[in-house]
């Protein structure tokens, strides 16, 4: 039974009309074709509507550009245009949509599937899935009211709505002629149809409720059944109980995991000296499924779940990248997975849960436990697990223009080796005597670059933006001293008006890009990008080793990286971590430099995404569909075991995102082993067993 909500934006959704002219009947409308042409003939769809058939020919961007014969087009200043539309092509079309009004236009892109005719609503505002929580927004079209709406959740620019001049209709270079055909075209006061668009996408277990799908559950008692179900029963041979393959040569026995190279091959070694390749899941967690529902309740089934069991207060607000755009950002929230984790083991399912999942990996042939991962774990002792050092504190900080996750960490900084002696204090306090525990992390994703074709540079750009009281613009003007002596020197090399020390100093010095007549400038980039890696991996290394000895230093889990990073991570740390989603792990590092440089690298971050199981996105390197995740596990992983540089992969993640976003940045992507009701995705799982199987997992 649908809401009264529902109901009532139904209603205003069959009401609130105002019709303005038809391509049908173009009395008071012109038409003008650019690249396209007008068939006039009227066609009467199945529904009873009267379109006209419009021919997109090959060419940079065909258009029709429909606009009043006299003066303007009055539209309501917060609502939408309505234009009927139906796909002549049995493939979907691309569809450029330009309302434009003295010089301003709004535009959106939308695609056009084959099927009966759909009222496309453009909103006459800028609109995002970020704007209400979700990196994703939902599929279209969709059903509703007995007709197909195709909304566009994206709308970008500004517009006066009151004085409308002209709406373009156009696509991108198509190869072949596409056609087109379109009706009534209307208007629609305040944003109704986009809020019918996110109007109740989750059921009461977080399931998206337009869709079906295999593992789809219709009730909490198949949600029990089928999360209960025992994983495949496991013979696994020629392990040993770190993980470790007996049936490859031994090697040194040092009662802690460790790296070894052996012939060409670099491979990490249990605490028993057995071959060890990594098989990790990231944020293996009940914490991960998190999703604001205050401030948009009616997105949800039953929105009264922000106040029951499982549910809580965030504020994720922060002038990090990650947050930018983001309307949802604090309130209320309700966690689907640990719900539905509690349906299936009940009140208090903790420890049940570690052992029903834990079960799990092992079937599936993993042997480790990756990042944001439960430290519950730990003290199993059935798997091994990393440990991550995360470093906070009141240390300067450097802009690269990315900071996605915010800004980089200033090594030269006293405060920062402060901060990072208690990180790694609070890090290593529990486990530093544990021989299941394969190594430490330190941070995650640090913006070592910029984007853009200078982005390489940004680091050392943004440091000599600071002003004088910087260490990191000292330690640099440092060596720029030291290298150039006179500043007269230095600015003939970097091509600059500097007459003094204190002028490079002073804050706001804006320096060049690099360019072929002052070559230095480079040489000094990569100089200080040496010195600015090298003195946070070294801070990082040496610290961890007085707290624990023993365990492995993991390295950054590069994301956006120099080479300079990548040489000073392979200088300091045991392993270098690198996330890259590409599809084989050679597209997403320069394996040959890490040969030349001999150290291992973990792959620490990838997945393959697919958006038919629910959730609305389709991870950061998407495939088609279910069956496909499983093929590009199988190339990337096995790719990733026959290089001799790589020694483990790691999965991101374990469970599915909320289909809502979850709470930290919105994503909301299908990219799990199992979905948000805990029940596993068989025919993927099936894949990467036997990937796994094959890569060192046991057989």
């Amino acid at each position: 039974m649908r809401s009264l909500l529902s109901f009532l934006l139904v209603g205003a959704t069959m009401t609130a009309q105002a019709a303005t002219v038809d391509l049908a009947h173009p009395d008071a409308l012109r038409m003008t074709p650019k690249g396209a042409t007008v068939d006039p003939t009227i066609c009467k769809a199945a529904d009873g509507s009267e379109l006209v058939a419009v021919t997109f020919q090959p060419s940079a961007q065909p258009s029709l550009v429909l606009s009043p014969k006299q003066g303007n087009w009055a539209w309501p200043a917060n609502g939408a245009m309505r234009l009927r539309v139906q796909n002549g092509m049995p493939w979907p079309v691309t569809l450029i949509v330009d309302i434009a009004s003295n010089g301003k236009h709004i535009t959106t892109t939308v695609g056009v599937p084959p099927g009966p005719p759909q009222t496309l609503s453009v909103g006459l505002k800028p609109t995002s899935p970020r704007a209400f929580g979700m990196q994703v927004g939902p599929p279209m079209p969709f059903d509703e009211d007995r007709n197909k709406w195709l909304v566009a959740t994206t709308v970008d620019g500004d517009v006066d709505a009151g004085a409308i001049t002209s709406v373009t209709l156009s696509m991108p270079k198509p190869g072949a002629a596409q056609t087109l055909l379109f009706g009534k075209l209307d208007t629609v006061a305040d944003d109704i149809d986009l809020r019918q668009a996110y109007n109740i996408l989750v059921d009461r277990v977080g399931q998206y409720t337009r869709s079906a799908w295999p593992e789809k559950v219709a009730n909490t008692t198949e949600l029990k059944r089928r999360a209960n179900a025992l994983p495949p029963a496991t013979d696994i041979k020629n392990l040993d109980k770190y993980g470790g393959r007996t049936d490859l040569a031994a090697l040194q026995a040092t009662g802690w995991f460790h790296t070894q190279k052996q012939g060409d091959r670099w491979w990490l070694v249990t605490p028993e000296g057995h071959a060890f390749f990594s098989l990790g899941v990231n944020a293996v967690n009940l914490t991960d499924g998190r999703t604001y529902v205050q401030g948009r309740e009616f997105m949800f089934a039953d929105p009264t779940v922000a106040n029951g069991a499982f549910s809580g207060t965030s504020d994720s607000r922060s002038d990090a990248g990650s947050q930018r755009d983001n309307g949802m950002n604090h309130g209320r929230w309700w966690d689907v997975y640990a719900s539905n984790v509690a349906l299936s083991l009940g009140d208090h399912p903790e420890a049940a849960w570690r052992k029903r999942t834990v079960d799990r990996l092992k079937a599936w042939r993993f042997n480790t436990l990756g990042n944001w991962s439960d430290p519950g774990f730990a003290g199993d002792h059935r798997m091994a697990y990393t440990v991550p050092i995360l470093i906070h504190g009141d240390f300067n900080t450097v802009s690269t223009g990315y900071d996605y996750w915010g800004r980089m960490p200033d090594p030269f900084d006293a405060r920062f080796i402060k901060a990072t002696e208690a990180a790694v204090a609070a890090a290593t306090k529990s486990v530093r005597d544990d021989p299941w525990l394969l190594g430490y992390f330190a941070d995650n994703e640090l913006a070592w670059a910029g984007q853009g074709p200078q982005g390489r540079w940004a680091l050392a750009v943004g440091s000599l933006a600071q002003g004088p009281e910087s260490p990191a613009k000292q330690a640099f003007i440092a060596y720029l001293k030291k290298t150039h002596g006179d500043v007269a020197n230095f600015a003939r090399a970097w091509g600059v008006e500097a007459s003094s020390w204190d002028q490079v100093a002073a804050k706001g010095f804006k320096a060049p890009d690099p360019n072929e007549p002052h070559p230095a400038i480079a040489v000094d980039y990569i100089a200080f990008l040496k010195l600015y890696a090298g003195q946070y991996f070294r801070t990082v290394a040496e610290t961890l080793k007085k707290a624990d000895p023993h365990h492995l230093f993991l390295g950054g889990r590069l994301a956006v990286r120099t080479p300079e990073t990548e040489e000073a991570s392979a200088t300091y740390a045991d392993v270098t971590s690198i996330n890259t989603y590409t599809d084989l792990p050679e597209h997403g590092f320069d394996v040959a430099a890490f040969r030349k440089l001999d150290k291992p690298v973990m792959i620490t971050e990838f997945h393959f995404g697919s958006a038919d199981r629910g959730p609305f996105g389709n991870g950061v390197a998407a495939v088609g569909s279910e069956e496909e995740r499983g093929k590009a596990y199988a190339r990337f992983v096995n790719a990733a075991a026959a290089s001799g540089v790589i020694v483990g992969t790691h999965w991101f993640q374990y469970v599915d995102q909320p289909v809502t976003g979850r709470i930290l940045d919105g994503e909301n992507s299908h990219i799990g082993l199992v979905g948000i009701t805990d029940i596993p995705f068989e025919g993927f799982t099936r894949a990467v067993t036997d990937a796994n199987a094959s890569s060192g997992g046991g057989r």
